[in-house]
C-alpha cells in the first residue's frame, strides 16, 4: 500500500522536532503537523525557555542586592518594571525560535502544516479539511497545566505556568497553589523581583518527590528569602474579593484565609490527548497519557508516542531521548528499548537541585538496602570564595559500594550532575572518579571528594596500616 509519507508527526515540541529533523536528514519523507503556526510548543513558548530566562533575571537582581556581602557598596533597589522583564523573555524566545522555525525544518525536507490533527484510522489523519496518510505516525502533542477541581476556581481569573511570564505587571502578592518544581522556581523568582509570595501545598513538604531533608533545605532557603510556605494545607475554596483573590485553606489549627492580587495554579501537568481521535486509530490511552511499550510503540504498532503525552517523564530532555528511540525503531528498524534508569532531573531554584537515580524515598519503596554519604558545600573552596556555599551533595550506595543515586543541592548543581551522568552511564567506578584530576578551585571538586570517601575508607583502614608497618617498619601511630 502506498502512503503520502513515510513518517507523520503530530506535535512540534521537543520530541516532535527531534524526530522530524532526524528522520528528514535520513531521507525519510516526513510530515510535521502542529496545532499552532509557530513551532516549539510549551518548552519554547511557555515552559523551559521563558522560565529559565525569568529565573536568570531574578537571580541577577538577588546578586545585586547582596553586593555588600562581596565587599561592594550597597545598591539602591528600584522597583522592577515587569514590562521590561517580559520583553527580554520575548526576545530570548525569538532568538531560539529561529532554530525551531518552519523555514529551518522546511529546508531539511520536512513538510510542515498547521492545524488540529485527528486520526481517521491508523494510517490517515485529518487536518482541517485535508487528509494525510503515512506508513508510520508519531504522537508528540505534549502536555498542558493540570487544572484541579477546586471549588470556586472556575469562577475566577488565574494563571498557569504557561502564561505566568507575560503578565502586564509584577504581582504585589502572588499566591501559588502547589509545591512542585514549577511552584518552587516561580516562588523564588517573584519574591526576588519584589513580590510577596505565598505557596500553598497539600503535603507536608514541598518537592514531594524528593527526600525530606533535601526538600527541607530548599524550603528553608525560600523562607529565608521571604516566601510564606503553607504546608499540609487543604484548599477548601477559592473566591474573588474585590480586586483580590482569596484562598481558604484548612490546616490542623482550623481555617485560614490568604489574600493576593494574583494566583498561579502549579499542580502538575496532563497529557494532551483530547481531539486526536485516538480511538479511531486503535491507540490505547488513559488520563495519564498514551500507553506505550518499551519500544515507544502504541497499541497500534505503526503508531509511536514520545514526550509529555506519554506521561512518564515530563522533561524536555526525556522527550528528546524518547524521540531518538522512535527513530531507531521506526526508521532504522533496529529494535531499541527505552531505559529510564539514569534519567536526570533538575529544579532550577537557587541553589539548584539536581538528581539522578535513586533517592531514599525511591530506595525505600523498592526495598533496597543503602548507605548515605554526604558532603556539604561549606568545605568547597570555590563555593566559599563566591559566597555560594549553601547546599549538600548526597550519595546513595548499595551493595559493594555501587552508586544507586546522587542528589546535589548547590550552585551549578545541574552542571555538576553532568559528571555523574557520564560516569554512571559509562559504568565508571568511584575510585576512577576520585582519582581523576579536577582543577582547583572549582565546584566540581565536591564530586571528586565525595567519590573518594568509600575508597578512602578502604585505603586508610587499620588493616592497611598494619600491613604497611609490617612490610616497611613505619613508626607512626
Amino acid at each position: 500500500m502506498s502512503f503520502d509519507y513515510d513518517l507523520g508527526i503530530i506535535g512540534a515540541g521537543a520530541a516532535g522536532l527531534t524526530a522530524a529533523a532526524g528522520a528528514a536528514k535520513l531521507g525519510v519523507k516526513t510530515l510535521l503537523i502542529n496545532k499552532e503556526e509557530q513551532l516549539g510548543r510549551d518548552c519554547l513558548h511557555g515552559g523551559c525557555v521563558p522560565s529559565k530566562t525569568l529565573i536568570a533575571t531574578a537571580n541577577a537582581r538577588k546578586l545585586i542586592t547582596e553586593a555588600h556581602k562581596l565587599g561592594l557598596p550597597e545598591v539602591e533597589q528600584l522597583p522592577v518594571d515587569f514590562n521590561a522583564v517580559r520583553q527580554r523573555i520575548s526576545d530570548v524566545i525569538g532568538k531560539i525560535q529561529l532554530h525551531d522555525s518552519v523555514e529551518r525544518f522546511t529546508s531539511l525536507g520536512v513538510d510542515v502544516f498547521a492545524g488540529n490533527a485527528s486520526f481517521l484510522d491508523r494510517n490517515n489523519v485529518q487536518v482541517e479539511n485535508k487528509t494525510f496518510s503515512s506508513a508510520k505516525w508519531l504522537i508528540a502533542t505534549g502536555s498542558s497545566p493540570k487544572i484541579p477541581s477546586i471549588p470556586g476556581l472556575e469562577n475566577i481569573s488565574y494563571n498557569t505556568a504557561s502564561d505566568m511570564f507575560f503578565l502586564n505587571k509584577l504581582p504585589q502578592h502572588l499566591l501559588i497553589l502547589g509545591g512542585g518544581p514549577v511552584a518552587v522556581e516561580m516562588a523564588q523568582s517573584f519574591v526576588r523581583l519584589g513580590s510577596k509570595v505565598s505557596v500553598i501545598q497539600r503535603s507536608r513538604q514541598i518537592l514531594s518527590r524528593e527526600d525530606e531533608d533535601i526538600a527541607g533545605m530548599v524550603g528553608d532557603i525560600l523562607v529565608s528569602e521571604g516566601v510564606d510556605l503553607h504546608l499540609d494545607s487543604n484548599i477548601e475554596l477559592v473566591r474573588s474579593s474585590g480586586q483580590l483573590v482569596e484562598v481558604i485553606i484548612k490546616k490542623t489549627a482550623g481555617l485560614e484565609v490568604i489574600s493576593g492580587d494574583s494566583l498561579l495554579v502549579a499542580m502538575g501537568r496532563t497529557a494532551n490527548t483530547s481531539g486526536l481521535g485516538l480511538d479511531n486509530a486503535g491507540v490505547r490511552f488513559s488520563s495519564s497519557g498514551v500507553d506505550t511499550d518499551s519500544y515507544m510503540r502504541t497499541s497500534s504498532r505503526n503508531i509511536y508516542a514520545a514526550g509529555d503525552v506519554v506521561g512518564k517523564h515530563m522533561f524536555t530532555h526525556a522527550a528528546g531521548y524518547e524521540a531518538g528511540i522512535v527513530i531507531a525503531n521506526a526508521v532504522f528498524r533496529i529494535p531499541r528499548k527505552v531505559n529510564y534508569h539514569w534519567m536526570p532531573r533538575c529544579t532550577y531554584c537557587e541553589p539548584e537541585l539536581s538528581c539522578i537515580g535513586y533517592n531514599e524515598k525511591m530506595a525505600g519503596v523498592d526495598g533496597l538496602k543503602y548507605r548515605v554519604i554526604t558532603e556539604d558545600f561549606l568545605s568547597n573552596d570555590r563555593a566559599v570564595t563566591e559566597g555560594r556555599n549553601e547546599g549538600i551533595i548526597k550519595l546513595l550506595l548499595g551493595r559493594r559500594g555501587k552508586v544507586l543515586g546522587v542528589q546535589i543541592l548547590g550552585h551549578h548543581a545541574g552542571e555538576l550532575l553532568g559528571e555523574w551522568i557520564s560516569s554512571l552511564n559509562g559504568k565508571v567506578g568511584l575510585s576512577t572518579l576520585a582519582g581523576a584530576i579536577h582543577p582547583y578551585p572549582t565546584y566540581s571538586e565536591i564530586n571528586k571528594k565525595i567519590a573518594g570517601v568509600l575508597p578512602g575508607e578502604k585505603i586508610f583502614s587499620p588493616g592497611i596500616r598494619k600491613i604497611l608497618k609490617l612490610l616497611f617498619s613505619y613508626r607512626g601511630r
